[in-house]
């Protein structure tokens, strides 16, 4: 019996919000507008942000959270007392100390060294200008993750004798044979050079990692050794640390060597940097703590603006009914129920304005989807704490005026016209 009266009174509440909103239209939107606006900046930034934290982390395990990069220069923001022309004059990386580091680190299962060659590639008649060569060692594949859709990746074999095998990245393979498994086996110009396609990657779309091969090829480094300068190159070598040693005692690790293959005395500062993506971590989470921290704000102000509209509406509608009010207690109603039924109605009204914004942030990310490099998408648990608001925001919103209804004195509301 508790349960059915309970299901009348939720079913009366939201009939009475629905007879609300359709006899007072405009009113009611207006005044709902607020609690629309606010939900829909809370509930945008969430799910923008939400959505990019995914995408990020999505990268970051391709790139891999042991892998450590070693370049000229320092990722992230830089030290105003180290010019970035300091960073340019330091000596370049070379495939020579990834060789020192395989015989020398005991703390990393892999080391691969990267190079990098422009030119155009063509078939018949069609052709591609500026097409990156990606000259990789043999360990490469073994510490980012690449997928082969149709043929192979490099050999052993390949990286050993340096052939003019290639792998081509869908958009090329597309571009020039309209579909990627064409490709297989035929021979393309690159370059100087001639070409013989093995394989073809799959589509990865767009990238925040740089590590996006769609327009680029991938070819043995000492290939690309015999049309490139490995000094102008920019060339950089990747180690992966044995999961069984924390990331900062393999960067100890790798220091020590490439200061001594370097020659770098104990009195002068590192030449080179170790790069992993735990040191983009910080920032990214300072930047979305602050844009969260700003949607909040904003949506502050427009949940109480929101508030004080559907408290409006609730004073107004208790008026209206002031006589129906003292006939329902009249006949038995008891104040309790009088109380939850025009809270329950206030916390509808508010519903009904969070779900006005809900679609307006689904029509929001329907736009934003296709001009970004990532989907937005509303998790189930910002949906439900949208919710979690719009009915806390209802009680507090139509507690005094339901308070006021549940203490009428009967006789005098029944006369009220």
């Amino acid at each position: 019996m508790p349960m059915l009266k309970l299901l009348n009174i939720l079913w009366n509440s939201f009939r009475m919000a629905m007879i609300e909103l359709k006899v007072h239209k405009m009113r009611t939107l207006l005044s709902l507008f607020g609690i629309a606006i606010g939900i829909f900046c809370i509930i945008g930034v969430l799910a923008t942000i939400s959505s990019l934290e995914h995408y990020i982390k999505s990268n970051i395990e391709k790139l891999g959270r042991s892998t450590i990069y070693i370049q000229k220069i320092p990722w992230g923001p830089h030290d105003a007392n180290t010019p970035f022309w300091k960073f340019q004059k330091r000596p370049e990386i070379t495939s020579l100390e990834e060789i020192e580091l395989k015989k020398r680190s005991k703390l990393v299962s892999n080391v691969a060294y990267s190079m990098f060659y422009l030119s155009p590639i063509s078939y018949k008649s069609t052709e591609i200008s500026n097409v990156q060569w990606t000259g990789v060692t043999n360990e490469f594949d073994k510490i980012l993750s690449l997928d082969v859709e149709y043929g192979r990746y490099l050999s052993n074999a390949d990286f050993e004798r340096g052939t003019n095998s290639i792998v081509i990245g869908h958009t090329i393979a597309k571009d020039l044979f309209t579909k990627p498994e064409y490709a297989i086996g035929k021979t393309v110009s690159i370059g100087p050079k001639k070409g013989v396609i093995v394989g073809t990657l799959k589509e990865q779309g767009a990238s925040m990692d740089g590590w996006q091969f769609d327009d680029r090829i991938i070819v043995p480094y000492l290939f690309c050794k015999q049309v490139a300068d490995e000094k102008s190159s920019g060339g950089f070598i990747i180690a992966k640390a044995n999961e069984k040693y924390a990331i900062e005692d393999v960067k100890d690790e790798l220091t020590s060597i490439l200061r001594t293959v370097r020659k770098v005395s104990p009195k002068e500062e590192d030449n080179f940097a170790l790069n992993d993506i735990s040191s983009t971590a910080d920032p990214l989470k300072a930047f979305f703590s602050q844009v969260t921290i700003g949607g909040w704000a904003i949506a502050g102000l427009s949940l109480i603006v929101g508030a004080f509209g559907v408290a409006n509406i609730m004073f107004v509608t208790v008026r209206e009914r002031t006589s129906q009010i003292g006939l329902k207690k009249a006949i038995g109603a008891k104040s309790k129920t009088i109380l939850t039924e025009f809270l329950l109605e206030s916390a509808f009204l508010c519903i009904v304005g969070g779900l006005i914004g809900l679609l307006l942030v689904w029509i929001l990310t329907l736009f934003i989807s296709s001009i970004l490099p990532f989907p937005i998408f509303i998790a189930p648990n910002i949906i439900l704490l949208a919710f979690n608001i719009c009915v806390v925001l209802g009680v507090l919103s139509g507690i005094i005026p339901a308070t006021i209804a549940a203490r009428m004195n009967p006789v005098v509301a029944i006369r009220t016209t």
